[in-house]
């Protein structure tokens, strides 16, 4: 059975957009209202042109500007931002892109399209799109015949009585442990 989603998955379906930016030149507490007002944890920082150069974050703040006591109005966001903005293009496999952020231990990547900045793509969106990933390939073990009890097993937790099992096997549309299992066949 090939479940391999890798080909169909890819960025431009997780990414945030339109963008939110700053200019390099403002003071830390306007990249904080701009947060504030978008409701998101990270600013993409440009340039006079309009060109991406960093991302500030929450945690930066927090740790450049608010741990070492200085005064947000009087530091810049150049000063505190991640540089430089690491960029994929929309068509990437959203795997790659997961692969990307784990090895730079990062959490978003920006996205350019023709050299212009279209979006975002956190491990937030990636998680929010993980439950509708989850139902495509529960829907399609079901089509293609997944629904008995002895196909490869998985680890994970128990669909029926929520307990983690090394053992647990598709029956029935649900991912069941070894005493569940046992149940539904007396």
């Amino acid at each position: 059975m090939d479940l391999d989603l890798s080909r169909k998955m890819v960025v431009r379906e997780a990414m945030s957009s339109p963008v939110v930016t700053v200019d390099e030149d403002q003071d830390v507490v306007r990249a904080a209202e701009m947060m504030a007002e978008n409701n998101i944890g990270a600013i993409i920082v440009i340039r006079g042109d309009s060109q991406p150069v960093g991302i500030v974050t929450e945690r930066d703040i927090v740790i450049r500007v608010v741990a070492k006591g200085l005064v947000p109005r009087d530091v810049k966001v150049k000063e505190v931002m991640t540089s430089p903005l690491r960029m994929v293009e929309p068509e990437m496999k959203l795997t790659d892109a997961m692969t990307l952020m784990s090895k730079l231990n990062i959490r978003r990547l920006g996205v350019t399209y023709k050299g212009n900045l279209v979006g975002v793509v956190s491990d937030r969106d990636i998680l929010r799109i993980v439950p509708a990933i989850i139902e495509i390939v529960q829907e399609r073990s079901r089509i293609m015949g997944g629904e008995s009890s002895s196909g490869p097993s998985l680890v994970g937790y128990c669909d029926r009585c929520g307990i983690y099992s090394t053992n647990l096997r598709s029956v029935g549309g649900e991912f069941l442990c070894e005493d569940c299992r046992a149940e539904i066949e007396e």
